[in-house]
């Protein structure tokens, strides 16, 4: 699957607000915060893409369906099962 973003871009400094008690215990445990938060950014900017691929695509996905449940697809008559 191709990523959604360049993985090439360099790398940018950003300021966050966490939750200080949250931050601690994350330190303690050694968890690399840039890449957690890289890691999950990618996960959520993903779903968010997909649903407004699909929210884009609502019509032409419902008009398909539409058109499969009324003639069927072509390969029907192919299938053995």
């Amino acid at each position: 699957m191709n990523p959604v973003f360049d993985t090439q871009a360099p790398k940018k400094p950003t300021n966050v607000s966490i939750n200080s008690d949250l931050l601690a215990k994350a330190k303690d445990l050694k968890i690399n915060l840039s890449s957690t938060f890289e890691a999950a950014l990618v996960e959520l900017v993903n779903a968010k893409q997909r649903e407004l691929w699909r929210n884009q695509n609502k019509n032409a996905i419902e008009a398909y369906n539409q058109l499969v449940e009324e003639h069927g697809t072509f390969s029907d008559e192919l299938r053995s099962f």
